[in-house]
C-alpha cells in the first residue's frame, strides 16, 4: 500500500479511497488488461473493496472485459468511452501541473 509520499497527483488532489486508488491504477496502466485479483493487488486495495464497485464500473462502461485467460476474465480501462478519455486527459493534466509542465489549451491531446 502506498504511503502519502508515493501518491499520484490525482490522489493528492482528490483523496485516497479504494475507488480512487483503483482509478489511479487504471490511469497508469490504461494500455494493459488485468484480472480482478491483480487489479486489486496492484491498486493496493482489498478484493472485497473492488467487488463493491466493480460491476458499476462495468455497467457504466468505465472498464470493459477484453478476453478470458484460463479461468480469469481480463479487464481494462475502456478507451472507447468518451468520458474515460476526458477523465484520462484530466488526470494527466493534474500530473503535468504538479510537475510544472506548461502547455496551451490547443496542445492538450492524449494519444491512446
Amino acid at each position: 500500500m502506498a504511503n502519502n509520499n508515493d501518491n499520484s497527483a490525482f490522489l493528492e488532489y482528490f483523496g485516497d479511497t479504494p475507488k480512487l486508488r483503483f482509478l489511479d491504477f487504471l490511469i497508469g496502466n490504461h494500455f494493459f488488461d488485468f484480472n480482478m485479483t491483480d487489479m486489486a493487488r496492484e491498486a493496493g486495495i482489498s478484493y472485497n473493496s473492488l467487488i463493491s464497485f466493480f460491476n458499476d464500473f462495468l455497467k457504466k462502461g468505465i472498464i470493459v472485459k477484453t478476453r478470458r485467460v484460463g479461468k480469469s476474465n481480463m479487464y481494462k480501462l475502456n478507451l472507447d468511452n468518451s468520458i474515460v478519455i476526458n477523465f484520462l486527459k484530466f488526470a494527466w493534466s493534474l500530473t503535468k501541473q504538479d510537475l510544472g509542465v506548461v502547455e496551451s489549451s490547443s496542445e492538450v491531446t492524449l494519444k491512446v
